[in-house]
């Protein structure tokens, strides 16, 4: 079951759902607006890349209110907002379609936020237009959705708390 806006404030209200920082005007119908920080993650140019790299061993972090990515640039982004999800809450990360319409993608393929995490969302944004896109920091990036589990459960892995890119 989706979490629509009344759910979303009640578990606010009592205490079970975090986002810090948080601006009621961005709790939609069912979904609450993300915003991106000023941190980005960009990767070097190479020839081939082994999927078990570690991707900070080919990137670096850059701060910046803003980012130009061009056609085919790949970069990640963090979330301004720090989520801490209950052990009976789940989440899924959606872009926004105006940005979609652009050619850019927000999350290529890691949209799921598992219960019980206490961390900003890193964003894998990708160009797939044809112009240069600015990205600047604090544009509502993204969208959370929310849903309740059938059981509790808590994730348990290395991203559970991460505050950085």
């Amino acid at each position: 079951m989706i979490l629509t806006k009344k759910e979303i404030l009640e578990e606010i209200k009592l205490g079970n759902l975090e986002i810090k920082p948080l601006n009621k005007n961005q709790i939609n119908e069912v979904s609450i607006d993300l915003t991106l920080d000023n941190e980005f993650r960009i990767f070097d140019k190479r020839d081939l890349i082994k999927l078990d790299s570690d991707y900070k061993k080919f990137s670096k972090v850059v701060k910046k209110k803003e980012l130009i990515i061009q056609p085919g640039d790949f970069v990640l982004g963090i979330t301004k907002e720090k989520i801490h999800l209950p052990s009976n809450i789940a989440g899924l990360l959606e872009g926004r379609s105006r940005f979609a319409r652009l050619g850019v993608l927000i999350h290529v393929s890691a949209s799921i936020i598992k219960p019980g995490v206490n961390n900003k969302q890193v964003l894998e944004i990708k160009n797939l237009g044809n112009s240069d896109i600015l990205l600047k920091a604090g544009t509502r990036i993204c969208q959370l959705l929310l849903m309740r589990t059938e059981s509790n459960t808590s994730y348990h892995g290395k991203f559970k708390k991460q505050d950085k890119i």
